[in-house]
């Protein structure tokens, strides 16, 4: 029965007064009544469920009955990216119910022993959970340490990729939306954010890098131990760690921000050019939507064929060839730059309260995409949205409104991200500074970041602000463009029609995937 009340004790048994260590209930056998004996054995002896807070695409993703404040993750790398690499996860967290067992997200990993506050505990899989028996119940309320040492293994089936990205010289992260519990046990959801702690040791020869600041370099023997710590609270989808041979670059941003990026020590002088833009992306995107929010950022190229980029918090993941082969025109490039590093705003430091509402994320950093070709390229942004509108009553057709998207397919759990909830939720953006005027909507924008930095929100509160900042309330209006079968008239513009022509749609595609849609490639 895990995550259930538990039958407490009776009142004799546990005076108010009574002491309780670390908020626990320290429950001995000499003073249990039989009935309160009989409770717990049927709660041992209940079989290990797989459990999940209810997100409607991912059911099983996430747990309740527990906050997670902090995560610090120890791995040890081998130096061959084929062999698992040792692991221990320790887990800082507050429960919210009276636990008798604990579930974690985790799977494709051999577990070797699990802690619970200093105590050996009994662990079970169900699913892809862990679940965790401590000799002792844990109250509400109560503050406990879980540790589990384990082995994260980079190398996955062919019909369950995701975690580890294997590159040509070692290891990098693609966690969405639901694979960081193929890495390292956790709450794998967006709304259990947590602070991170990585240390990874590797052999000398090849450096580490993680989100956030590093913190510690410790040299012993023939490896080197790199510790890095995030000063903000992450999603477990957007941990980054990246082991090769790789030269780390460092550079001032506005107002002394510190960039740092990460890329194959062999492509240092090719890459320079396109790493030299960020700090003016940064600064153009903090003119539209406030101060950056964090206290690093930088791009990790990696070498590895993913198809697709992805916003990791603090150090977004590339393809090195992205930026070193011919095909790609600069502004391109430059919007997809401008796509990741809008996510950092929108995602990342404001983070979806389920997966839903993942337009909000992929929504605006498509629309800064789209605005920012068009300030510095001349690629208009109406353009790019009549031709979106064009394609939006098939884009729903196929994977659903914006705001409801529909759930992935059997054996592809990326398969959310589709052009839905890129052009498609830019669009209704769009629609929104077309019904409200540019100067609220900037407004908003900016609000919308500010007022949710490093939590998260849900669509229900971006329409509440909306409708503050507009001064009148904008429930119907949304209600269409966020979950109408049919995309609404488009405000200002009564010529633009749905097309029948065929696009190229998400849907064939991995998350993030490049696809010449309308001459601009979906970013992650």
């Amino acid at each position: 029965m895990p995550h259930t009340p538990r039958t407490p004790a009776p009142a004799a048994l546990a005076p108010a007064d009574a002491p309780r260590p670390r908020g626990r209930h320290r429950l001995r056998a000499a003073a249990l009544l039989a009935s309160a004996v009989s409770v717990c054995l049927l709660a041992a002896s209940a079989p290990p469920t797989p459990l999940g807070v209810g997100d409607r695409l991912y059911p099983h993703l996430g747990n309740p009955g527990y906050d997670v404040a902090a995560y610090d993750l120890d791995l040890t790398y081998t130096g061959d990216n084929s062999k698992p690499l040792r692991a221990v996860t320790t887990i800082d967290a507050r429960t919210t119910a009276d636990l008798d067992r604990i579930n974690l997200d985790f799977t494709h990993g051999t577990v070797d022993s699990v802690e619970v506050d200093g105590e050996p505990a009994g662990f079970e899989t169900a699913g892809e959970d862990l679940v965790i028996t401590p000799d002792d119940a844990l109250d509400a309320g109560s503050w406990t340490r879980i540790t589990v040492r384990h082995t994260s293994d980079p190398v996955y089936p062919e019909d369950r990729e995701g975690g580890w990205v294997r590159t040509a010289d070692g290891l990098a992260m693609a966690n969405q939306a639901d694979v960081a519990h193929l890495v390292f046990p956790c709450n794998d959801h967006p709304s259990d954010k947590a602070r991170f702690t990585f240390r990874i040791t590797a052999p000398d020869g090849l450096t580490a890098v993680a989100n956030g600041l590093p913190t510690d370099v410790d040299r012993a023997g023939t490896t080197t131990t790199w510790t890095y710590r995030t000063e903000h609270p992450m999603a477990t989808e957007l941990a980054q760690v990246s082991i090769g041979r790789s030269a780390v670059l460092h550079r001032a941003g506005p107002h002394g921000l510190p960039v740092r990026d990460v890329v194959p020590a062999e492509h240092r002088a090719a890459l320079e050019p396109w790493l030299a833009k960020t700090p003016g992306q940064i600064a153009w995107l903090e003119g539209k939507v406030g101060r950056y929010p964090f206290e690093t950022y930088g791009l990790l190229m990696a070498d590895a064929a993913t198809g697709f980029e992805l916003e990791t918090q603090t150090l977004s993941l590339f393809e090195r060839e992205l930026f070193t082969e011919p095909g790609y025109p600069a502004w391109y490039l430059e919007s997809i730059m401008v796509h990741e590093l809008a996510h950092q705003w929108f995602g990342d430091s404001v983070s979806p309260k389920t997966w839903s509402d993942v337009w909000l994320n992929e929504g605006h950093a498509t629309w800064y995409e789209a605005l920012y070709a068009e300030e510095k390229a001349g690629k208009t942004v109406a353009a790019r949205m009549k031709a979106a509108y064009g394609a939006s009553d098939r884009w729903r057709a196929a994977g659903g409104p914006p705001a409801a998207p529909k759930p992935p397919a059997p054996g592809s759990k990326t398969g959310i991200f589709r052009a839905n909830v890129y052009d498609g939720a830019a669009l209704v953006l769009y629609a929104l500074r077309q019904e409200i005027g540019a100067p609220a909507f900037e407004r908003l924008e900016r609000a919308w970041a500010e007022r949710h930095a490093d939590a998260t929100a849900s669509t229900a509160d971006f329409v509440r602000l909306a409708s503050d900042v507009a001064g009148r309330d904008l429930t119907g209006f949304f209600q269409g463009w966020l979950y109408g079968a049919k995309t609404p008239p488009m405000p200002g513009h009564p010529d633009w029609h749905p097309t029948a022509t065929d696009t190229p749609s998400a849907d064939k595609a991995g998350p993030h995937a490049r696809l010449p849609h309308g001459g601009v490639r979906q970013a992650g």
